[in-house]
């Protein structure tokens, strides 16, 4: 009995005939005859020296045996069928889907779209908005652009692009702005902040890196995702807490302003790319990324 590997044809065969429980069916699918599909049947039975099928009436039941190679055999060609898929998928004329918050997405990265087509135009990037529920292992997406904090996922690649920094904003407009701006940052203690639900650890994480006491911050507006919240204080509804990036264009505009400064935190903004999916855009993409959000002008 040879431990090489069977013939392709004659386990395509196989994995055919036991998921459609029929030679003619799976000759159909494979474009073959009848008796092609047979012959490779029993070529297989040889080359392994065990009987994988037996009659049952007009039909063909499977053995012990042709249980356990169905089962990996369909676990094989679908996993084949998987990468075969993603390989078409990414070729360079297929467009780059990259994931997103619609924060992130909002704030940061539609700003500088066009200088991002005319940097990268070959890249043809397609921008998919989510709140907590994107992932790169599923089809349509390509890569995901999020803050976390390391360790990363074993099946991930990750391209670390900065330190996330976050603080504290407000409105000119806010009515609170003129006696506030000049104070120490523990005035903050004394203030509703607005908040969000997406980000519950924005402000505990920030005071405690600033020395104060986070139990004794006082929330007043909560926001379901943080691009309301950013919404809600340049509006001058109050004093938010936000990433760096996502406030740059408020900040320059005058529309926010920062009196306490930014924080680093242990997260990073990160790009990630399934393991399995190697793109060489992706590396291009991260790299444009690092510089934008180095770029002092």
């Amino acid at each position: 009995m040879s431990h090489d590997l069977p013939p392709l044809n004659a386990l395509r065969a196989f994995e055919a005939t036991a998921r459609l429980n029929s030679v003619s069916q799976a000759a159909d699918q494979l474009h073959v005859t009848h008796g092609a599909v047979s012959r490779q049947l029993k070529l297989l039975e040889e080359h392994l020296g065990v009987s994988l099928f037996i009659k049952e009436g007009r039909g063909l039941k499977l053995t012990d045996a042709g249980m356990r190679l169905r089962d990996a055999s369909s676990e094989a060609f679908e996993r084949l069928r998987s990468v075969c898929a993603e390989l078409t998928q990414s070729t360079a004329d297929a467009p780059f889907v990259l994931g997103c918050s619609g924060s992130l997405l909002a704030r940061w990265f539609i700003p500088r779209l066009g200088r991002l087509n005319a940097d990268l135009p070959d890249l043809r990037l397609h921008l998919s908005a989510g709140e907590g529920d994107l992932d790169p292992r599923r089809p349509g997406l390509d890569a995901l652009l999020v803050f976390a904090e390391p360790p990363w996922p074993a099946d991930m690649h990750v391209f670390e692009l900065i330190s996330e920094r976050i603080g504290p904003v407000m409105s000119p407009r806010f009515e609170g702005y003129d006696r506030l701006k000049g104070a120490p940052d523990t005035v903050l203690v004394t203030q509703q902040l607005l908040h969000t639900t997406s980000r519950p650890q924005a402000w505990p994480s920030w005071a405690q890196q600033r020395g104060l006491d986070a139990k004794a911050l006082n929330y007043g507006q909560g926001f379901e995702h943080l691009y309301y919240l950013l919404e809600a204080a340049v509006a001058g509804l109050g004093i938010a807490i936000a990433p760096e990036p996502l406030v740059a264009e408020d900040l320059k505009a005058g529309r926010l302003v920062a009196p306490w400064g930014f924080s680093e935190t242990p997260a990073q903004l990160a790009l990630w790319l399934p393991k399995r999916a190697a793109d060489g855009r992706a590396r291009q993409l991260a790299q444009w990324l690092k510089n934008e959000l180095f770029r002092r002008d």
